[in-house]
């Protein structure tokens, strides 16, 4: 079983239109959305849900007015500003702010500050027409994103030996932050998007010194490449550089606005274009 996981430096490079142009194209493949701040792989491939279980969060404090006497040592003590006096002089916990240290709970005297973990969050498996998916949702501002890139994995990983899948297709999520170092983990792969731009320049750079330090294999796609076509070659020449391999330059095309907007792939949308042509072959190298 390999494991090809598919990051970008930014959002915005079509990472996942690509991951499911490629979804469409394997065979005996499993599929997962580690983008768990902010899934969509699931926008294209329409699972229908077969199972679904919480995750909890970080705590969450909260402080109870019955028996709070507004002493205000919770407040001196939140390192995150996260708790308030409203309009009546009650403390509060704002809990997008919070970030579950319980150092307030602790401190209280009255004891009058409790902390639970978030319900906020889930996990699902579903079929797809392409096959089963593991994929998740966040609410906002939830905490502890990386953990749940591990439980999406594991579970995608466990379905992948119970069915004898050859392959599990990664879509991960971008930048380099706790989410990306969890999708890196144990993976055997990488496949780069990278956008012709000099933040997509940048941040491709700082997603690879990452790569580095897990010691595993990449090569990389520039998408939208004759939007910029000098930065292409500055992208193409620091690649050649770092030998990491450039499967292809894609051009830009309307086509995978079409096939999103038909719910499709866009080697569904158009099997005979060049750009399905390419992902083709893009799937066959990295298979």
């Amino acid at each position: 079983m390999k494991e090809i996981t598919i990051l970008s430096g930014k959002g915005g490079t079509g990472k996942t239109s690509i991951t499911a142009a490629l979804a469409s194209i394997a065979k005996n493949a499993i599929f997962c959305d580690s983008d768990v701040d902010a899934a969509d792989l699931h926008l294209i491939l329409k699972p229908e849900i077969t199972y679904q279980e919480v995750f909890e969060g970080a705590y969450i404090a909260t402080i109870h007015p019955e028996t709070c006497t507004n002493c205000g040592i919770c407040e001196d003590h939140c390192h995150f500003n996260a708790i308030h006096q409203d309009s009546e002089g009650q403390y509060r916990v704002n809990p997008l702010q919070c970030e579950g240290c319980r150092l307030c709970e602790r401190v209280c005297p009255e004891e009058s500050i409790t902390s639970e973990k978030s319900n906020h969050n889930y996990w699902f498996t579903a079929n797809t027409r392409f096959g089963q998916m593991v994929y998740a949702k966040m609410g906002a501002g939830e905490e502890n994103s990386g953990k749940l890139v591990t439980q999406v994995r594991n579970k995608a990983k466990e379905l992948a030996k119970e069915q004898g899948a050859e392959y599990i297709i990664n879509d991960g999520p971008p930048g380099i932050g706790c989410p990306v170092i969890s999708s890196l983990s144990g993976t055997q792969e990488v496949l780069l998007i990278i956008e012709p731009s000099k933040s997509g320049l940048h941040d491709i750079q700082r997603l690879i010194a990452l790569i580095r330090d897990f010691k595993l294999p990449m090569k990389a796609i520039i998408n939208k490449y004759d939007i910029n076509k000098e930065m292409s070659e500055d992208i193409a020449i620091y690649l050649s550089k770092e030998n990491i391999p450039l499967l292809e330059k894609i051009a830009f095309d309307h086509s995978f606005v079409e096939a999103m907007v038909a719910e499709q792939t866009v080697v569904e949308y158009e099997p005979e274009s060049e750009i399905s042509k390419q992902l083709i072959n893009i799937w066959n190298s990295l298979s």
